[in-house]
């Protein structure tokens, strides 16, 4: 029986060997499955730039970028990092089934392709992943964002609406992000970050493994408003308590008013004042108080 289009899983194949391209797109297509063929690594990126496909298989042995290459480049693309990979090859041993595993691969199959087997592969590897985004399908109905890195940095996998809040995020932060040895303590902030009207926190929650080498480290994905506190510090350059004490004086309180608010002195509160005054070149309170209200006011989506 012919599944809907809507239902049907997707497969990508890769592989330089037009025959076995050809074999594996009708065995597929047999099964019910959309098939997407690649004679190329570069090909294959090109299709997942448009694509995201549910399991791939890809041939270890091509001319220019190799199985290998092409499952890490995979594993480091936000989209593609949990599909299941499956390799074909010719190689047997032990060295280079390791090296599959280490690029990223769940399972492998030896060539010449028998072909029942490889369609039991995909089988329990697509229902296992459908397990899997299931699970963290029902995460992210509670509010549960969640992601995982490897000891790299690299994103492993993260709850859908996770990966939504990540393309908020500059890759270049993302890549940039790395987690010390000893692990830091559960709840502490690694990243903040504010897009648009919101202010998104990436926080460590802790890491799977053996007890020898951690394999995952798990993050928390959190947003909230956008403080009217950290608009100004990020709008005007200036640290957390200048903002602090300009939020206040936006609201019209005296020097001893914020004083009694944070805890400090009126003089303190003046010194900071001054930083204020030198920082954004305002010269009175009341330019500065109509400077951060219309800041605030556009930060917060006002007219």
């Amino acid at each position: 029986m012919t599944l809907p289009a809507s239902t049907r899983r997707c497969i990508l194949v890769i592989d330089d060997d037009p025959g076995v391209l050809g074999i594996m797109d009708e065995k597929l297509s047999d099964q019910g499955y959309t098939v997407l063929l690649a004679q190329s690594g570069a090909a294959a990126l090109e299709v997942v730039s448009h694509t995201e496909p549910d399991l791939i298989l890809v041939d270890a042995l091509m001319p220019g970028m190799t199985g290998w290459d092409v499952c890490k480049k995979l594993h480091r693309r936000r989209q593609t990092a949990t599909a299941p990979i499956i390799f074909m090859t010719g190689l047997t041993e032990t060295e280079h089934v390791l090296r599959a595993f280490e690029a990223g691969a769940v399972d492998y199959v030896t060539k010449p392709l028998r072909l029942e087997e490889v369609l039991a592969r995909v089988n329990v590897h697509l229902e296992v992943s459908a397990r899997i985004r299931a699970t963290h399908g029902a995460l992210d109905d509670v509010g549960r964002y969640f992601l995982a890195l490897n000891r790299k940095g690299d994103i492993v996998w993260a709850t859908p609406h996770a990966a939504r809040l990540l393309e908020n995020i500059p890759p270049a932060l993302l890549a940039g992000l790395s987690i010390p040895t000893p692990l830091p303590e559960p709840g502490r902030v690694l990243l903040r970050h504010l897009a648009d009207e919101d202010e998104l926190s990436l926080i460590f929650v802790g890491a799977t493994g053996n007890g020898i080498g951690e394999d995952e480290r798990l993050l928390r994905v959190t947003t909230q408003p956008r403080q009217p506190e950290r608009i100004l510090q990020d709008r005007l350059g200036l640290s957390a308590r200048e903002a602090e004490v300009l939020l206040w004086i936006s609201r019209g309180k005296t020097s001893r008013d914020i004083a009694d608010i944070l805890a400090v002195s009126p003089r303190t509160v003046d010194k900071h004042m001054e930083q204020i005054y030198n920082k954004t070149g305002l010269s009175t309170r009341a330019a500065a108080a109509a400077t951060a209200s219309r800041l605030l006011q556009e930060g917060q989506g006002g007219p």
